[in-house]
């Protein structure tokens, strides 16, 4: 348990920064299934244009590593180009 004023702070902080993560990498993670789930070749691609943005942006946030994100994106373009 914390005891220091700063300690108990930073216990806050994790938890809110926690819940905010959390709720950002699931809706990643919807969005990465969305694409998969799509057997219309143009509409994945347009499911597909979101999630790349999306996993960019949680890339340079720091949610989701770079590699992690450039790795999720070439599997799925390579789903979507094989439909």
């Amino acid at each position: 348990m914390p005891i220091t004023k700063q300690a108990k702070k930073r216990v806050r902080q994790a938890e809110q920064r926690r819940n905010h993560n959390r709720s950002r990498r699931s809706k990643m993670r919807t969005l990465i299934k969305n694409v998969y789930e799509i057997s219309d070749k143009k509409e994945a691609e347009k499911a597909l244009k979101d999630a790349v943005s999306y996993l960019d942006r949680m890339s340079v946030k720091g949610i989701i590593h770079e590699n992690n994100a450039a790795r999720k994106k070439a599997q799925l373009t390579k789903y979507v180009n094989n439909l």
